[in-house]
């Protein structure tokens, strides 16, 4: 560092604000520090440092292929002739496609410096990343959903509302921090021919175009495209309407990226506008061009030999005459001849590849109500935008990425134009929403003859903790655990108070009891994990526990109900119940009007057909009950706010209600779901669950502290010491059995916009003679799944 030029003066007021305890004020952050830059972008505690976590990926389920349809489609291997399989029996070798469902910063992180990196540099490296993160302040994540005629507004649960507090809290300091962090880990994961494109409105372009500078630099800023979304329909009298969204697209490296370009096509109109001329042999309609040119200089003068007469120009050529006599015996009527006996030549509109496309795109509608493309997603995109992005910015085979996915639209797209693709979103409805979508696109595409790939759903297998209520930012570290703490045990407390339990400080990860039950707590801003509910099993065991309670805003995906089942086994009577989100309604709270409620559960039915000399055994699945106990609202709030001829859908004790009130104020309810049915969306069916053991594949040298503070790494999965049935190396990677099972999805039935009516039992499935397990996947209507397993002997 170059030594201080500071005068007398500087000096002297830097010491007093020091001496009386005050920020420095902006001017002296120029004067003391080198790194001055021409125009920077400042936020509170702006920092370029990054999460580096490393967590393990766990595959919950597999979607080979969309479903078998009859016994024959269900032999193993029935498919072989249409596709290129590996050796797991997979579309297409190699490559699965990865929905992954978790915060995108430690999938972002995990996917940068852990295991899966390796596979994403063998496929030719991360090619092209679209994302359109959260950019409206106002929005509050509430999805709406068809219950027959009416519709369920959806609250978001206590995760999502903390993601978009952290991401909106301190209104843009905190947007930006955001998305700063991600945009620096997405950098880092593009190949070096790569580019990015960042889907964004008015309220925050400005932010972004800085941020993305910083990031990625000015130099490898490539295009900001406006797209307009719609003609304005506003008659605002404070300015003109927002009819357009902005895109940036920047490189990884400007010099390398891959582009190809796009053309737009003309209307009608517009070609009869732009050639207006009708060919009288063929009827083609066309326009000419000149072929004599000044800038031609070195013809100046020659003499072509055009349909037998012989012109000279005295402006030069554009062609030989050996150019001349080819075109025109490919084409003899080629030559426009003007009124003055001089040659053009015809540009044909049924030849026109369209003109290419600018930074305007104008002619991309944005999706109406009534598409049928909607899924319910109120930001969701078109895919003709997508398809653009894509076919631009990447070729077939290539892999590409949205790391805020929705509805999977980019995922869908992608697949459809042979891209390989890695998607991850935090909601698990739109987890769920998008592993339906490619499901379809897979029947489409299987319908066709086409390829597609298999494609599988991940979450992290450790998540990183932290804490539910925001601490001061000005605090120095030790001040800010301090307060962590307390917050902490102040959530604690809070959901003690609602269970109406009694607390206890005699154990590690119990904190109270209720009913001779011990009762253990999950964290507040991320799902339950499998480590979670185990470290509850393992204290369980050391003090011969039996009766326990486990209580959490959410779930991993896939825990239920193989964790119940190796509880059971130790003699352990393990529960699991959902936190209501009324905990944090204080007026509820005093009224002891919060219940907490019991996950799902399911019944089945399988239908065995035995073996026989001359064929083999099948069995099909019947669904024959599915029980949900879920609350959303406290229903004498609803009534209370509701207007006279008024009415609102609520949940109520795990039914959907429609409260009314009439004129004269008497309130009416009706029940929407009137069978078990109507909670379920999606259901689907693993005819030889355990078939296959779940690996996770993490470096060696991955440690469960590789990072001070709170950004911790995790091996976390790792029995080998007790599940020692296969573990492999493969030079720093390191492959282990986690214990679990993944989910092989062979047969399902779900609904869709188009399509509401859900099939009971599934197609049947020829087996092998013996015992074996069959697992059963339900998704409700919220998109929160439940599974069972079964034992059957064929």
């Amino acid at each position: 560092m170059s030594e201080l030029n500071l005068s007398e003066s500087e000096i002297r007021d830097i010491k007093e604000y020091l001496d009386a305890g005050k920020p420095l004020p902006d001017k002296f952050r120029f004067l003391l520090f080198e790194d001055k830059k021409e125009v920077e972008l400042v936020w509170n505690e702006k920092t370029k440092d990054v999460t580096n976590t490393v967590l393990p990926f766990q595959t919950i389920e597999v979607v080979d292929e969309p479903r078998a349809e009859s016994t024959d489609d269900s032999k193993e291997h029935a498919q072989e002739m249409l596709f290129d399989f590996d050796e797991r029996g997979r579309q297409i070798a190699g490559w699965t496609n990865k929905l992954i469902w978790g915060d995108n910063k430690l999938i972002l992180s995990s996917l940068k410096s852990g295991a899966m990196r390796e596979e994403i540099e063998k496929e030719g490296g991360l090619k092209l990343i679209y994302i359109d993160p959260p950019f409206d302040v106002g929005a509050d994540f509430s999805m709406n959903i068809e219950i027959g005629d009416e519709e369920l507004t959806k609250k978001p649960n206590v995760l999502e509302e903390l993601a978009y507090r952290d991401t909106w809290g301190k209104g843009a300091d905190s947007f930006i921090a955001m998305i700063y962090e991600r945009l620096s880990l997405m950098r880092d994961l593009l190949a070096d021919d790569g580019s990015i494109y960042v889907h964004c409105d008015w309220r925050v372009n400005s932010y972004i175009r800085l941020v993305m500078d910083e990031i990625f630099g000015r130099d490898n800023f490539a295009n900001e495209i406006s797209w307009k979304r719609y003609a304005a329909h506003s008659l605002a009298e404070s300015g003109y309407d927002a009819i357009t969204d902005t895109v940036f697209l920047y490189a990884k490296n400007i010099a390398s990226i891959s582009f190809n370009v796009q053309y737009g096509s003309l209307s009608k109109s517009e070609i009869q506008e732009r050639f207006p001329h009708i060919e009288t042999e063929t009827k083609r309609r066309y326009q000419h061009a000149a072929l004599e040119k000044s800038s031609n200089a070195s013809s100046r003068g020659d003499k072509r030999n055009i349909q037998g007469k012989d012109i000279t120009t005295n402006m030069g050529w554009i062609w030989t005459q050996k150019t001349f006599n080819q075109r025109l015996k490919e084409n003899p009527y080629l030559i426009h001849w003007t009124g003055t006996g001089r040659p053009r030549y015809k540009i044909y509109a049924d030849e026109y590849a369209g003109y290419p496309l600018g930074d305007m795109w104008t002619d991309i509608n944005y999706l109406s109500a009534g598409d049928n493309q909607r899924l319910g997603y109120p930001t969701q995109k078109p895919e003709a935008l997508l398809e653009r992005v894509i076919k631009t910015s990447s070729n077939e085979g290539d892999l590409v990425a949205d790391f805020f996915c929705g509805s999977g639209t980019t995922l869908a797209v992608a697949e459809k134009l042979g891209r390989k693709w890695i998607g991850s979103d935090l909601g698990k409805f739109g987890i769920h929403t998008t592993r339906k979508r490619m499901i379809e696109v897979q029947r489409q595409l299987k319908a066709e003859g086409t390829n597609y790939r298999a494609f599988e759903i991940l979450n992290l297998g450790k998540y990183e903790r932290q804490h539910y209520i925001g601490v001061n930012i000005n605090l120095r570290d030790e001040q800010k655990q301090k307060q962590q703490d307390k917050k902490e045990a102040d959530f604690v407390k809070l959901i003690v108070r609602a269970y109406k339990a009694e607390a206890t400080d005699n154990f590690k990860t119990f904190v109270a009891k209720k009913a001779g039950r011990l009762v253990a707590i999950g964290p507040i801003n991320m799902p339950s994990s499998r480590l979670f509910v185990e470290e509850v099993i393992k204290e369980c065991e050391e003090n011969d526990l039996t009766k326990v309670d486990i209580l959490s805003f959410e779930f991993e995906m896939g825990l239920f109900p193989k964790i119940q089942e190796e509880a059971k086994d130790k003699g352990i009577d393990l529960a699991l119940k959902h936190i209501p989100r009324e905990v944090f309604d204080k007026q509820a709270l005093e009224k002891n009007q919060i219940e907490f409620h019991d996950v799902s559960f399911i019944e089945v039915k399988p239908h065995i057909k035995p073996a026989t000399k001359d064929a083999s055994g099948s069995i099909a699945v019947e669904l024959t009950d599915f029980s949900v106990f879920y609350n959303q609202d406290i229903v004498e709030n609803i009534i209370e706010g509701l207007k006279k001829n008024g009415s609102k859908v609520i949940l109520e004790q795990g039914n959907i209600v429609k409260i009314a009130k009439d004129n004269d104020d008497k309130v009416s309810r009706e029940v929407l779901t009137k069978n078990w049915i109507d909670w379920i969306d999606y259901w689907a069916v693993d005819f030889d669950f355990e078939s296959k053991k779940e690996f996770i594949r993490i470096k060696e040298g991955d440690s469960e502290n590789n990072n001070e503070g709170d950004k911790k790494g995790s091996k976390e999965g790792n029995k080998e010491d007790s599940k020692k049935d296969r573990t492999k190396n493969h030079g720093e990677i390191k492959e282990v059995w986690t214990g679990d099972y993944i989910f092989e999805n062979e047969w399902q039935s779900f609904r869709t916009k188009k399509n509401r009516s859900i099939e009971l039992k599934s197609v049947a499935h020829e087996c092998q003679p013996g015992p074996r397990k069959i697992a059963v996947k339900v998704v409700d209507i919220f998109g929160n799944d439940t599974m069972k397993v079964v034992e059957v002997n064929i």
